[in-house]
């Protein structure tokens, strides 16, 4: 079991608050990915998360990003790509 980094925890926080999501973010393992078998986050939650993130942290993520898969792949990838591109 991976332990969170403080940004993992930080946006991890984030996701959870954002989606309303009824989990623990220090349960959120850090390498599981978010989406299908992993917290099984959609489209639409990508959507949400993407605008909390804009707000939060002033980093613009777009879906025609080559990186986009990449990046939310996981708590570890996003927290990572925060950390190097966030403006706030």
């Amino acid at each position: 079991m991976m332990v969170q980094s403080s940004s993992e925890q930080e946006v991890a926080q984030l996701i959870v608050q954002t989606l309303k999501l009824k989990v623990d973010p220090a349960s959120i393992q850090p390498d599981a990915p978010l989406f299908g078998e992993g917290l099984g986050l959609d489209s639409i939650d990508a959507l949400e998360l993407s605008l909390a993130i804009s707000q939060t942290y002033g980093y613009q993520l777009k879906s025609s990003d080559p990186e986009i898969k990449a990046i939310f792949s996981s708590l570890w990838a996003l927290a990572k790509a925060i950390e190097k591109n966030r403006t706030k």
